[in-house]
């Protein structure tokens, strides 16, 4: 009886066929407008927002057509327009003399994009998609009409890179509005744009883009054997996309590297580099990436050389305060306090004396209780979201200090800590150190100094031993490239910048041939 029970819970769950697939096997569409109607129909589950409009055109009227599309996803201005009031009224032929479908498309339809089709799958995935379909009763082979149209929010300004300096234009949800930002900022005919579906079910538009002759041909291959091995049934956003195709799995650290400033993708498409533009999204990936990359900012290349390395040098000693402040504090505090100066270590001293828990306690507490307000701020409305992580970081910390729990230098530590987190311009990156950031002070408070050298000796093993696309992630640094160093910490002039980045393996390595003179 037992058996018997386990074998009808696992029937009950077995997934139940769906119609799509079984109407796949109709592959091609019938002579019969009538039965294709049906099959169409039967096979989107007659779903409300599937129009099917049925009309008849020619002198005799007897030629019928039927136009399908999804409410919301066309165009309803121009199908009108362009479309029903063309087949309607321009359609004045005989039957019996000429041919209605070579008529509707030659002399008829004005419309642009115009794709014959003779199979349900391919109909279906257009019509879905956004692209109207007319079928002519008598033929086997109909049209999808380019009329994709939905309301989608317009190019505005990136919210995650913002800039002083640069172009206010952002990546939209739409990848037709994507490549063409891309394209506005490339006007070459080197610049190549390769399509795929990807996602049985939501079957989500990937493009790539590459400067043909710049790009490294392994690259842009193992680009494309990643992205067709990926079998998923939905993509929903570049996430999806970026871990399923990443050299490593189980790091903090992200290898790819993703951005919504088209004037960002450009750059990288000029210097050598793939990006991957996902319908729905508008973060675009960047492959291969490399470690310096993600402490460099849009705004870098619009400044001064001196403005923008003097910024970077910032960003790079903001990394160190951030993995590494707390865990020091901790570790000269409680270990090695004959490094501090006499009056400093009894102030310090003198502020913990009401404190009841251990040093690496207060500071896991404090740093949790930001961690906290930082996500909440996140994550709640933005008219009080700003305000809650302010009023909540300052009410917090000055009745934790007045109550005894943690002393004011940590408080102190704490806040820094976190001012200069914010000074990374990738977020991502930025989340690696914080994670880190704990397992640091938890080494501080078991070995003092040996433990921060310990992890990080760790740390950079790990981080040299990733890699992007086949790319080490610490270039130019490890392996050494000299020539990659006018770009990485600091920024030279753009007059000295006439190679591109040499760890790219590129064929055509110029970009600049102007020689920077004195005056």
């Amino acid at each position: 009886m037992r058996r018997l029970r386990k074998r009808t819970v696992v029937n009950n769950h077995l997934p139940q066929t769906n119609s799509i697939e079984i109407n796949k096997q109709e592959k091609s569409l019938y002579i019969n407008l009538k039965k294709n109607i049906q099959i169409i129909q039967e096979t989107l589950g007659n779903s409300s927002d599937i129009i099917i409009r049925q009309i008849s055109i020619g002198q005799d009227r007897d030629v019928q057509v039927s136009i399908i599309f999804v409410d919301g996803l066309s165009n309803s201005s121009s199908l009108n327009d362009f479309v029903l009031e063309s087949l309607l009224f321009n359609a004045d032929f005989k039957s019996t003399t000429k041919d209605p479908f070579h008529v509707l498309k030659e002399l008829v339809i004005s419309v642009g994009e115009l794709k014959e089709v003779g199979d349900f799958e391919t109909l279906l995935a257009g019509v879905l998609s956004g692209d109207p379909a007319i079928l002519l009763n008598g033929y086997t082979t109909g049209f999808l009409v380019g009329l994709k149209g939905w309301e989608e929010r317009g190019v505005q300004e990136p919210s995650s890179q913002t800039v002083i300096r640069g172009p206010r234009e952002g990546f939209s949800e739409n990848i037709r509005f994507n490549t063409a930002l891309v394209r506005r900022k490339i006007k070459d005919s080197t610049l190549r744009l390769e399509e795929q579906q990807i996602g049985r079910v939501t079957k989500t538009v990937v493009a790539l883009m590459y400067i043909h002759g710049i790009v490294d041909e392994t690259v842009i291959k193992e680009v494309r054997q990643r992205l067709s091995q990926i079998k998923i049934d939905g993509i929903l956003e570049s996430g999806y996309i970026e871990e399923l195709i990443q050299d490593h799995t189980y790091t903090p650290f992200p290898t790819i590297f993703n951005t919504e400033r088209p004037d960002t993708a450009a750059a990288a498409l000029l210097e050598g580099r793939v990006v991957i533009l996902i319908d729905g999204t508008p973060f675009v990936l960047i492959v291969p990436a490399i470690f310096p990359q993600f402490l460099q900012s849009a705004e870098d290349y619009y400044q001064r050389s001196e403005i923008s390395s003097l910024l970077r040098l910032l960003r790079f000693i903001s990394i160190f305060i951030t993995f590494l402040a707390p865990s020091m504090f901790i570790a000269v505090t409680a270990f090695h306090y004959e490094m501090l100066p006499q009056s400093l270590l009894i102030n310090l001293t003198e502020q913990r004396e009401g404190v009841p828990f251990p040093l690496i306690i207060e500071a896991l507490l404090m740093e949790a209780t930001f961690e906290l307000l930082r996500e909440a701020g996140i994550r709640m409305p933005r008219a009080v979201g700003q305000a809650i992580s302010i009023v909540g970081a300052l009410v917090i910390g000055q009745a934790a200090v007045e109550a005894g729990l943690v002393s004011p230098a940590m408080v102190i530590v704490v806040a820094i800590t976190a001012i200069t987190s914010f000074a990374i311009p990738a977020y991502n990156m930025a989340n690696a150190f914080r994670i880190l950031r704990f397992g640091m002070m938890i080494l501080a408070a078991s070995f003092g100094l040996f433990g921060i050298i310990l992890g990080m000796i760790l740390m950079v093993q790990h981080l040299c031993s990733l890699r992007s696309f086949g790319i080490p992630f610490m270039s130019p640094y490890a392996p050494s490239t000299k020539a990659d160093y006018k770009d990485t910490m600091i920024r030279v002039p753009w007059g000295k910048m006439i190679s591109r980045p040499q760890f790219m393996d590129q064929i055509n390595v110029l970009r600049n041939n102007n020689r920077s003179k004195k005056r």
